[in-house]
């Protein structure tokens, strides 16, 4: 069902302009506006705001495990009582922005997590800790299926790589400048004041969302008819094409879950987020327990694998995007980045975990780190090439999925470290790696929708 939305005729591009004699001129400008690009920058920020949000207790972990005397498995649980709300609540956070709107449910749930955020401060013990990052996690999580369905919205398929890049950066942006941002404030403050500062940080992002940000770019007031045409599509008669999108779209629940390219989606993401949250959790207190370096560096240090993430994210986008206007081949296209970055990725971080140079193991976890990151352009378009008008919903079940991994991921971490070796889960990691390229290569196909049933 398409829904019809009145064009906003108010825009300046859209009533003529003057000429060399200052006399308006009727006839259109074809040139585009570039509204898109100011919802890029918000949704952006948006996505920095998430990661320095969860990322933050990495690196206060050292302090908070000697003060309230934390072993590595009791951190481990800590830090995936987040991963478990957050993949939980996926597919509910993207059925929401589906039927809701972008608009409107970001607003709340970025002002509740933020609430989550600073309430952690007043953690009192493992409990504590553990219920408020799981309620924390309950609000991020439908953070990025409704900004899926935000940006499908906004912007055509040929862009979509890149926006995902794009935004997939700035929330690994967050995670890298978390590390310096918090030993400065625990060093002029105390590790409290890490959490009061970055929730006052959302509540503020979510005041400008709401009156800055529409559902459709036919809604804008930043967006002309010239950009709305490029985003949308002409018809036969030169006219922009309605928005594709059902006033309340019904999720074809039974036709998604018997797709088995949906599962390949959810499967491929669960190797992925496995992977990352051993930089998202245990980099920090990696660095200073088995590398031995002080907290100080470890503020820098920790930081370059995240940083290169923000330029494997951009790069993947790009590349994706690239190649699918080269080649018009959109498996081709989204399936070689996915997989050169996973198998990139599992090359890395084997002597990484492997060597006995300390700084030698922190340049190939940067290297892994930005072949990791290299999959999220092709991931996240995936949802948007295979959702439809549910495409918040089915970026909800793969990044659920994928969660369900990140969620693990500390805890194995913590057990065989403790019962191990350090060692041991990059070697794990690297595994699933592999198979995840596997499931690339062989099963996911990114042509194939997964809520259309397919005729006989």
């Amino acid at each position: 069902m398409q829904l019809q939305v009145q064009k906003n005729e108010g825009h300046p591009a859209d009533r003529g302009h003057l000429d060399k004699r200052g006399k308006r001129n009727m006839e259109p400008v074809t040139r585009r506006s570039k509204g898109r690009w100011y919802i890029l920058a918000l949704i952006s920020l948006m996505y920095l705001i998430t990661y320095l949000d969860r990322v933050n207790i990495s690196t206060a972990a050292p302090i908070i495990s000697k003060e309230f005397g934390f072993d590595k498995i009791t951190m481990g649980v800590i830090f995936s009582a987040f991963g478990w709300a957050y993949a939980l609540f996926q597919v509910p956070g993207g059925w929401l922005g589906d039927r809701f709107g972008a608009r409107n449910v970001l607003t709340v749930i970025v002002t509740y997590w933020s609430a989550m955020t600073a309430a952690t401060a007043m953690a009192s013990g493992a409990t504590s800790f553990m219920v408020l990052r799981f309620l924390f996690g309950m609000g991020e999580a439908g953070a990025f299926p409704g900004a899926t369905r935000a940006m499908q919205l906004w912007y055509p398929p040929h862009e979509r790589g890149f926006v995902q890049g794009v935004t997939h950066s700035a929330s690994r942006l967050g995670a890298a400048i978390a590390p310096p941002i918090v030993v400065l404030i625990m060093t002029a403050l105390d590790w409290r004041s890490v959490f009061y500062i970055c929730g006052a940080v959302g509540i503020l992002w979510s005041v400008l969302w709401y009156f800055a940000y529409r559902n459709l770019p036919e809604e804008h007031a930043l967006v002309n008819e010239a950009e709305l045409k490029y985003i949308r599509g002409v018809d036969e008669k030169g006219n922009a094409k309605l928005a594709n999108v059902a006033q309340k779209p019904n999720v074809p629940w039974s036709t998604m879950l018997k797709s088995p390219n949906m599962w390949a989606v959810m499967l491929a993401y669960f190797t992925y987020v496995y992977c990352l949250w051993i930089f998202l959790s245990w980099l920090p207190s990696y660095l200073v327990e088995f590398r031995h370096f002080t907290l100080l560096k470890v503020g820098f240090l920790a930081s370059l694998p995240l940083v290169a993430g923000v330029v494997g994210d951009t790069v993947g986008g790009l590349t994706t995007d690239w190649l699918l206007a080269k080649t018009g081949n959109i498996k081709f296209a989204r399936r070689v980045v996915a997989i050169t970055g996973m198998l990139g990725c599992a090359v890395f971080i084997v002597p990484a975990a492997l060597t006995e140079d300390a700084y030698v193991a922190v340049y190939c976890l940067t290297a892994s780190m930005f072949f990791l990151e290299c999959t999220i352009g092709p991931s996240w378009a995936v949802p948007m090439d295979i959702g439809g008008e549910v495409s918040g919903t089915v970026s909800g079940m793969m990044n659920m999925a994928g969660n369900f991994g990140g969620a693990l991921s500390p805890i194995v971490f913590g057990v065989l470290v403790q019962f191990g070796s350090w060692q041991a889960p990059f070697i794990v990691a690297a595994s699933l790696l592999v198979v995840g390229a596997a499931i690339w290569g062989f099963w996911l196909d990114p042509s194939a929708s997964v809520v259309e049933k397919k005729i006989a």
